[in-house]
């Protein structure tokens, strides 16, 4: 037989949680024709002794909905084994839309994900106005890997009600009918299912609540009608439980979100799940709510993350500890070699360390209030605060933090955050793990990754750029978890499972999420051994000169889309096979 391309000698993890075999792969017209000895000549052959295979991962959770539109190799997702991810999460996108609301979807997004408003103004096309245009445009541009997108809630009232879509306003019968009517069409066009937010630390970039943030029971029911009698479609949650407010709402509202998922006719659903310090035995509920709701036939299950939610924070970055300084205020859109210099004056050091902060969050403000509590609390949130280090180290204990650091030196916690922000000539990175972080361990996120009705999620692939570069998790989970961890490893072929056939599961996806004859050929080979992550850096590659953190990763020696070679030895090729997944 004759062959497009062989995997020779891997180390072969189907997908399916089994014991890996050592075999041959062989695919032909961007299948997977053979496995096992594949004898016969191919056009291309890669070796792969001493590596694993696999699958290609699926990413379930990302914001890559406008990068999509001008972008063509999706970093980093791609350098991290990903071949198919979904973006459309959290309730927010952009489609529908009428041309008068561009920028309001554009300050939404770029508040509630961090993502620069001024890369989005130059690179989105806008040549779309109805979700089914918005799907047609970004297929129309080849990429390196597969898409699948849901459409949000916020577009889509935006859309429906114009400008009586503010957080406060109730949708009528009207106004719902014709947002059912607006998720049914893009479902009916291939979108994979309908994402709503309902959390107070999104705003928009005007600090201003999100369009949906307040929707009622009503509102979310009716719209999740729009997947009735469908044979494919998701709905993704994201919700605070109101923790922002006084008393405990949990029950009032995951009744709202119970409504809003039965209403779907029995379509999965998840939502995602960490362990918040202001809650910390919150995570527990939603799981036990979750384990109710399952054994009553609902199919609901929770995203959660390998490793703390966490922020980086520095002088290039969207947060750091001296933004609230009026001093360094007055200094804060120089260069940052500008900065640097003036910083390192100690008359300015003793000026700005002993200032009062002023507050950031409010009216106009699309700062969280979260970062002016973390400030105001500096003396103690410092005891969360670590150098990632030169081989990035994300769980590490109390001792090693920057608030116990400064405690054996004799300074204030803020004068040893200043300090820290001047290495590297400006560039350090400060790690701040916000959740999933409370007992200074992770011993809860493995409780987290073995829960049966657990997947991997909350990468947030394309949003963050400024503060996070999470899209890194699927490597982190095969490297720490299952080869670095002292205790409480996962069993890789099961960590293999949860990045592809969990996934394939979950989305409806037939044609990929496995190594099977018949397959797509969406396929990763990696060094297990050598697969390392390096500390993030900023970049400037954004258009209009945005900057996003990147982080450098090592071990893939080919990742395959459709049979087709888009990283080789961690390198983005010139292949484009990528296209948008229809869903029905």
């Amino acid at each position: 037989m004759t062959f497009d391309l062989k995997i020779t000698d891997g180390l072969v993890y189907d997908g399916d949680g089994g014991k890996a075999w050592r075999a041959n792969i062989g695919v032909n017209d961007g299948r997977i024709t053979e496995i096992g000895k594949c004898e016969g000549r191919a056009d291309q052959i890669i070796d792969a002794g001493g590596a694993i295979v696999t699958p290609g991962f699926i990413d379930l959770h990302t914001h890559y909905d406008g990068q999509i539109s001008w972008d063509e190799e999706l970093r980093p997702s791609v350098n991290h084994g990903v071949t198919t991810l979904l973006m459309g999460n959290c309730g927010v996108g952009f489609a529908p839309v009428k041309p008068q609301d561009h920028d309001r979807l554009v300050r939404l997004m770029e508040g509630v994900e961090d993502i620069p408003g001024t890369a989005l103004h130059e690179g989105l096309t806008w040549n779309w106005e109805s979700f089914p245009d918005y799907m047609k445009a970004i297929d129309a541009m080849a990429h390196t890997i597969d898409f699948g997108v849901m459409i949000g809630h916020d577009p889509v009232r935006v859309y429906a009600m114009g400008e009586r879509a503010s957080a406060f306003e109730q949708a009528s019968d009207e106004d719902i009918a014709k947002m059912r009517n607006l998720v049914r069409e893009a479902m009916e066009a291939g979108a994979a299912g309908f994402s709503i937010g309902r959390t107070d630390v999104h705003r928009t970039a005007d600090g201003d609540w999100t369009p949906s943030a307040e929707a009622s029971a009503k509102e979310l029911t009716g719209i999740a009608e729009a997947l009735n009698g469908l044979d494919h479609g998701v709905l993704q949650i994201v919700n605070d439980f109101n923790l922002e407010r006084e008393g405990d709402q949990f029950d009032d509202e995951f009744a709202i979100v119970e409504s809003f998922v039965r209403a779907a006719g029995g379509r999965p659903a998840s939502m995602s799940l960490m362990q918040r310090d202001m809650a910390p035995d919150q995570w527990t509920r939603i799981l036990s709510a979750t384990e109710r709701l399952n054994k009553d036939g609902v199919d609901f299950r929770v995203q959660v993350a390998p490793r703390a939610i966490g922020v980086f924070q520095g002088l290039q970055c969207t947060f750091h500890p001296l933004m609230a300084q009026p001093s360094y205020i007055e200094i804060k859109d120089k260069p940052l070699e500008e900065r640097v210099a003036i910083m390192r004056d100690p008359a300015f050091k003793q000026k700005c360390l002993s200032e009062k902060p002023v507050t950031l969050a409010g009216e106009g403000s699309s700062v969280p209030p979260i970062a002016d509590t973390m400030i105001a609390a500096i003396e103690m949130v410092a005891n969360k605060f670590f150098r990632l280090g030169a081989t990035p180290d994300y769980e590490q204990p109390q001792e090693q933090s920057l608030g116990a650091e400064a405690r054996r030196d004799g300074v204030s916690a803020m004068e040893k955050l200043y300090d820290t922000l001047l290495e590297l000539d400006g560039r350090q990175l400060i790690y701040f793990p916000i959740y999933n972080f409370t007992e200074f361990n992770y011993d809860n996120v493995h409780k987290m990754l073995t829960h049966e009705n657990a997947m991997l999620g909350l990468s947030d692939g394309g949003a963050h750029v400024g503060t996070i570069c999470d899209a890194s998790f699927p490597t982190y989970l095969l490297s720490y978890w299952c080869r670095d961890r002292d205790n409480d490893k996962i069993d890789l072929a099961r960590a293999i499972q949860m990045l592809t056939a969990d996934g394939a599961d979950y989305l409806g996806l037939k044609d990929r999420g496995r190594l099977k004859v018949g397959m797509r050929a969406d396929i990763n080979v990696i060094d297990h051994d050598k697969l390392a992550l390096g500390p993030p850096r900023m970049v400037q590659d954004l258009p209009a000169g945005g900057q996003r953190l990147l982080q450098p990763v090592s071990g893939y020696r080919a990742t395959f889309v459709a049979g087709e070679q888009v990283i080789d030895n961690d390198v983005v090729t010139e292949a484009r096979p990528g296209r948008l997944v229809r869903f029905g």
